[in-house]
C-alpha cells in the first residue's frame, strides 16, 4: 500500500492525523534498521574422486580413442579410486599409475561414480615436512625423510592408491604404507624395490628429516597411523620442492 493511502485509511478510522511533512520525514529517517549479518566466505571446494565400477577405458585426450584400460581394483587389491584433476565437458582428467608422472588419463564421466574428499596432503621437500589438511586448513604436520641425491623425490600432483600394512612387505616399511600413483624415474643403482612412490614408515627412524630414501617419503609410525585413519583412497598429494 502507498504511504499516502495508508495514512488516509488511518485517519478514516479515527487515528490521529499524520505529523507535518517535515516531522514525518524525520520520523521515517530514524526508523531502526535490522542488522544484516555479513555473508560467510565460501570455503574451498572438496576434491573430486572417480570410483571405478568396472573395466574402464582410458584415453590420452578428451574424446580420444581408447589407449588402455584399468581394472576396478589396484594391483594391491584395493578399490580403484582416481583423483580428478580436470574436466572437459563429460570427460574427466584423472591421476593414475597407468600414466607417467604429470600426465593425465581421460575417462568418460558417466563410466565412474563421483565421490568427494576434503582431505589433502602437501609435501615440502625443502622443509622435509608433510602436512595433512582438511578444507585447506592444517590438521597435522609431520617430518619426513625424502629422496637422497641422485634419487630425489619427484614433484607434482599424485594420489593415494592403497593403504597397506607395512609388515606385509618387510620391516623397512614400518607399520604402514600409503602407496601413491607416482613413479620414481631415477631408482638407485641395484635397487630391487620397484619404482612406485609411497609414504611409509621405516626401521631406521634416525633418517627421518634427512635426504635418505630411494624417493619415497618416510615418516614415524605414530604419524603414519594418523594418516591411515584420516585420508581416503584417492586423496590428492601435492609434492613441491
Amino acid at each position: 500500500m502507498a504511504l499516502g493511502a495508508f495514512f488516509a485509511a488511518q485517519t478514516a478510522l479515527g487515528s490521529p492525523p499524520p505529523p507535518p511533512p517535515d516531522t514525518q520525514a524525520a520520523a521515517l529517517d530514524f526508523q531502526p534498521v535490522a542488522a544484516v549479518a555479513p555473508a560467510k566466505p565460501a570455503g574451498p571446494k572438496p576434491f573430486r574422486l572417480a570410483v571405478v565400477r568396472g573395466e574402464l577405458g582410458l584415453s590420452d585426450r578428451p574424446g580420444g580413442p581408447a589407449a588402455g584400460s584399468i581394472a576396478p581394483t589396484t594391483e594391491f587389491g584395493s578399490r580403484q579410486v582416481l583423483g580428478v584433476a580436470a574436466q572437459r565437458r563429460n570427460w574427466l582428467g584423472v591421476v593414475t599409475s597407468a600414466r607417467p608422472n604429470g600426465r593425465l588419463a581421460w575417462v568418460r564421466r558417466d563410466q565412474v561414480a563421483i565421490a568427494r574428499t576434503r582431505w589433502s596432503l602437501h609435501a615440502d621437500l625443502s622443509a622435509h615436512t608433510l602436512t595433512l589438511r582438511r578444507n585447506g586448513r592444517k590438521v597435522h604436520r609431520l617430518e619426513v625423510a625424502i629422496g637422497r641425491p641422485g634419487a630425489e623425490t619427484p614433484t607434482g600432483r599424485f594420489a593415494v592408491t592403497d593403504k597397506l600394512a607395512g609388515s606385509n612387505y618387510g620391516p623397512y616399511y614400518g607399520c604402514c604404507v600409503l602407496a601413491l600413483n607416482g613413479h620414481q624415474p631415477n631408482t638407485p643403482p641395484g635397487w630391487q624395490g620397484g619404482n612406485r612412490l609411497a609414504i611409509h614408515g621405516t626401521d631406521t627412524p634416525a633418517t627421518i628429516g634427512t635426504a635418505a630414501s630411494a624417493g619415497c617419503l618416510r615418516a614415524s609410525d605414530a604419524d603414519l597411523q594418523v594418516l591411515m585413519a584420516k585420508v581416503p583412497l584417492g586423496t590428492p598429494v601435492f609434492i613441491h620442492a
